[in-house]
């Protein structure tokens, strides 16, 4: 199943690197796409179950769903991912 997920505090290609190396690793997830302009991420699953580890996993990273709780703990996680992104890449 294909599922699209906006997101807040993606920024950049750095940013775009650590979600699609940290979701590309969940079981069950395959074919991570990450769109910084429209601060979209796609992928497919399996269960409804694997989109709850998918969520669980952006908000550790700093990137929490659109509507959901985004305080400066977590913007501050988003810009240490985005800093690790860019030196992986």
């Amino acid at each position: 199943m294909k599922i699209t997920v906006e997101i807040q505090n993606l920024k950049c290609s750095g940013c775009e690197a650590t979600i699609i190396n940290k979701l590309s690793r969940l079981n069950n997830i395959k074919e991570v796409l990450v769109d910084h302009e429209y601060g979209s991420v796609t992928f497919n699953l399996n269960t409804p179950e694997d989109l709850e580890v998918v969520k669980k996993t952006l908000s550790k990273l700093g990137y929490p769903l659109v509507g959901e709780h985004n305080k400066f703990p977590t913007k501050a996680k988003s810009y240490v991912s985005c800093a690790i992104g860019r030196i992986n890449k």
